[in-house]
């Protein structure tokens, strides 16, 4: 069994990133150094909560997702895989918080079950979507559709 995923008080506003690939420590620093970049029109501080401890190493997403479920305030996770460490465009895999079983049953998740529960971003992309989604400006389908639309099916920015 995995640990508990908890995020501090400090740590509540920022992206919840989870590395669940060990091997290669090169790349998971350039993908660190990335997510840390300014983002945005006005360069705004890169807001990120790494969760870098081995006990994740090969965790799926309905793992990190159940370590996560006790936080009714998370609505993505992001992972750092192997697909990330091992791609260009360093996609680290976004996932819905959202029960499955709340957004199989509510009709304004019409969306999620049409886009799916995760999808593939760039680092620069995570701030765009967590900013959007913890101040309830955008929906987690909306970003699912532009990575669906987007030729490597990865959200990089609007």
């Amino acid at each position: 069994m995995r640990p508990q995923l908890t995020v501090t008080e400090d740590d509540e506003l920022k992206a919840l990133i989870v590395r669940t690939d060990y091997a290669d420590e090169e790349s998971w620093r350039a993908v660190a150094a990335a997510l840390m970049q300014p983002w945005g029109d006005e360069d705004y501080e890169a807001q990120v909560y790494f969760v870098d401890d081995p006990a994740w190493a090969g965790a799926t997403a309905d793992e990190v997702l159940e370590a996560v479920s006790a936080d009714e305030e998370l609505s993505v996770v992001f992972l750092a895989d192997h697909v990330t460490m091992h791609s260009t465009h360093q996609g680290l895999l976004a996932v819905t918080t959202i029960p499955k079983d709340d957004y199989e049953q509510l009709e304004e998740y019409e969306g999620i079950r049409e886009f799916g529960r995760e999808f593939r971003t760039t680092p620069a992309g995570v701030h765009d979507i967590y900013a959007n989604l913890s101040t309830a400006n955008m929906d987690f389908e909306e970003f699912a559709e532009a990575a669906g639309e987007d030729p490597q099916k990865v959200f990089s920015s609007f």
